[in-house]
């Protein structure tokens, strides 16, 4: 099924719902740094299963107004907003390696867009 929507909606949406994906990713960082099965651990868990929950809604949402190839053609977002989440959040550090693949995500996303 085609999008009826503006171009730019549907991918603000795609987006919108790799970030909330990427989110998944402070609340099992958090868990790791939490003794096993304490209740630190497993509230830090139940957020990443909750925000987990949330995702599946919208990703099913999603590809209810847009073609399948176009959706997974969106998920390395994921993997970008994951990298500036984790560079933001919890302080890690960003790559040149990590730049390099950002580009090429990017930079497939943009191609692909233009057709």
């Amino acid at each position: 099924m085609t999008s009826t929507t503006k171009p730019y909606k549907t991918y603000l949406a795609l987006v919108g719902v790799n970030i909330v994906y990427a989110c998944t990713g402070i609340f099992t960082k958090m868990a790791s740094r939490q003794e096993m099965l304490s209740w630190p651990y497993l509230l830090w868990m139940t957020g990443a299963v909750g925000v987990m929950g949330v995702y599946a809604i919208l990703w099913q949402q999603v590809l209810k107004r847009v073609e399948l190839s176009t959706a997974y053609m969106f998920k390395g977002t994921g993997m970008i907003f994951g990298l500036l989440i984790a560079w933001l959040i919890l302080g890690e550090q960003i790559t040149i390696n990590n730049m390099i693949g950002a580009a090429i995500i990017i930079a497939g996303i943009a191609l692909f867009a233009k057709s």
